[in-house]
């Protein structure tokens, strides 16, 4: 077997198992969450959702049925093997695990309207290129976005005159009006940039941070906490169906704006929040620090 099938072969085996074992940082969260819940219907949700994940484990299955569209954020060394081949090795490695994970057949072409059944398509998987020099490493951050968790993402460009309150206002707006179709408890992610392409990109960035991370910049982390108390104050609850908590956690990224414009982008991770971060190295050994202790 080459090296490229190898790769193909460890890349399809990652991808079906962030479809089947949830991020650590996630399993802890919701299990905060649970304990922490006073009400009995909310407790008896996320205890049906323990249930589903042991299940899954157990049966060798995903864990949701909408296996979501696989994003992959790429972070190659300069020295790492084969660099043009990448592409091609992600695009065969979602194809394989499309029929060994299984799952869900859910690329649908734009305009002609046709599944192909390999979740392979048009700029799909999507793939998000960086060159870190002086690494002989690729990492492969990787999150399958299901239809409930894309459907609050938003993104608008608001005068600057609107501040950061204009800001805070929009995604309370798209989260009392489509967070409770993204199954809650939510990890929200706020892009903030001068335009809604960069701001909708660094948005979906932060929900690839992991959970109980902060914004560095002091006042972004302040932010942050105010938002999730506040979020949490809605009271959806696990699937919706009230309780404590509306959200696992609130991400900013953001980058420096025009002096014009300031635009927000929104992108939000459901309670089987399904990302996952595996590092290779030159001689295709690994690890996977968003999954301790899994081999595949």
């Amino acid at each position: 077997m080459s090296n490229k099938e190898k790769l193909i072969e460890l890349i399809s085996k990652y991808v079906g198992m962030s479809g089947k074992r949830l991020p650590d940082d996630v399993t802890a969260k919701l299990t905060q969450l649970r304990d922490a819940e006073t009400q009995p219907l909310a407790k008896a949700v996320y205890e049906s959702m323990f249930e589903n994940q042991k299940m899954a484990r157990d049966l060798d299955r995903p864990s949701c049925q909408d296996t979501g569209v696989v994003n992959f954020y790429v972070k190659a060394g300069e020295f790492f093997p084969g660099l043009g081949e990448i592409n091609d090795i992600l695009k065969e490695a979602v194809r394989k695990a499309t029929i060994e994970t299984p799952l869900r057949h859910n690329t649908v072409a734009i305009f002609d309207e046709k599944n192909d059944g390999t979740n392979v398509g048009e700029r799909a998987p999507f793939i998000h290129w960086e060159i870190e020099s002086n690494s002989d490493k690729l990492e492969i951050q990787s999150h399958m976005a299901g239809g409930g968790c894309s459907l609050p993402g938003r993104a608008i460009t608001l005068m600057p005159s609107a501040g950061y309150e204009g800001i805070v206002k929009y995604v309370f707006d798209t989260m009392v009006e489509w967070g409770i179709n993204a199954c809650p408890p939510l990890l929200v992610g706020i892009g903030i940039a001068g335009s809604v392409e960069n701001a909708s990109i660094l948005s979906k960035r932060a929900i690839l941070r992991p959970l109980g991370s902060h914004n560095p910049n002091p006042k972004g982390a302040e932010m942050e906490r105010l938002l999730e108390e506040g979020l949490n104050k809605l009271g959806l609850g696990p699937q919706g169906l009230s309780g404590n908590a509306t959200v696992m956690g609130v991400h900013i990224e953001s980058a420096a704006r025009h002096p014009s414009t300031i635009a927000v982008g929104i992108n939000v991770g459901c309670w089987a929040h399904r990302r996952g971060r595996i590092i290779i190295n030159k001689d295709l050994s690994y690890e996977i620090p968003s999954h301790k202790g899994v081999t595949l």
